[in-house]
């Protein structure tokens, strides 16, 4: 389980990019966190992993206090960063020098996650392009087993071939006691992979649900140009009509988009955060 308790951060005392924030991440989800650029979504991420402190207010993964960077600890997550750093080793070195530290590390998983991702070398992988790197990270990251896995944009890099198969690794992989926590801004690449919606905009969490409960709290429509039957969160011109985002009242659970979704969140919290207080 991942606890952020009235959490505060800022790289300046006198400028928080976090206040009081409250947040609960629960094991057997996939949980997608998006974001405005510079809205903190890497450096929250760096909090759960001890690379960062908060300011105040407390940070719990798997009971530990990631600050302290514990072996016991760090045995049990793995992070892939946006921009991945690979040693001048080959795939079997690699293994051999880091796999040990992770103690549900499965070599035979690993073969399999390489052939799936097209990732078969016995060059050093330094020598290999940023995107061929990538996957074997994330190979490596879902063959170590670990009950959190974090991810900071881990489909950059990777053409649309490769974003298919990352997907279809990431739905096979999880299980009930692991928790998948996915950074990023490509919301079309995650639309059909994630379980629940983290939003954070200007410091504070806007919104925590799961993909059904937000189709059932919010429609997803394309309507006339001249619709006004309800308040609209969130309106989009269209070629023809409008896409917009209205209060779910009819009961029948809606097909939601990830990118509306993200604006309609942004740009009328208020608005958001009253039906999901229902």
């Amino acid at each position: 389980m991942i606890l952020l308790d009235k959490f505060c951060f800022g790289y300046k005392a006198n400028s928080l990019l976090y206040q009081n924030l409250q947040l609960s991440l629960e094991r057997g989800r996939i949980y997608g966190l998006l974001g405005k650029n510079g809205a903190g979504k890497s450096t929250l991420l760096k909090n759960l992993i001890g690379l960062l402190y908060p300011t105040s207010g407390t940070v719990s993964v798997n009971g530990f206090n990631p600050s302290g960077r514990q072996p016991s600890f760090l045995r049990t997550i793995y992070f892939i960063p946006e921009e991945v750093y690979v040693p001048a080793l080959t795939i079997n070195n690699y293994v051999k020098i880091f796999a040990p530290f992770y103690p549900a590390f499965d070599r035979t998983m690993l073969n399999t996650y390489l052939e799936k991702l097209d990732i078969q070398t016995d060059k050093k992988l330094n020598t290999l392009s940023f995107g061929q790197q990538k996957k074997f990270i994330i190979a490596f990251a879902l063959a170590c087993n670990t009950s959190v896995l974090i991810m900071d944009e881990p489909t950059n890099g990777l053409d649309i071939p490769s974003k298919k198969r990352f997907r279809k690794l990431i739905s096979s992989s999880m299980h009930d006691d692991r928790i998948i926590f996915i950074s990023t801004h490509q919301t079309r690449d995650l639309e059909n992979l994630i379980d629940q919606v983290v939003i954070v905009d200007n410091g504070e969490l806007v919104l925590n649900a799961p993909v059904e409960v937000i189709g059932q709290k919010l429609s997803f429509k394309i309507v006339e140009e001249n619709y006004n039957e309800q308040p609209v969160f969130y309106e989009e011109e269209l070629l023809k009509g409008r896409a917009v985002i209205i209060e779910n009242t009819n009961g029948l659970e809606s097909q939601i988009n990830l990118e509306q979704l993200f604006n309609a969140a942004t740009e009328n919290p208020v608005m958001v955060k009253a039906v999901f207080n229902k």
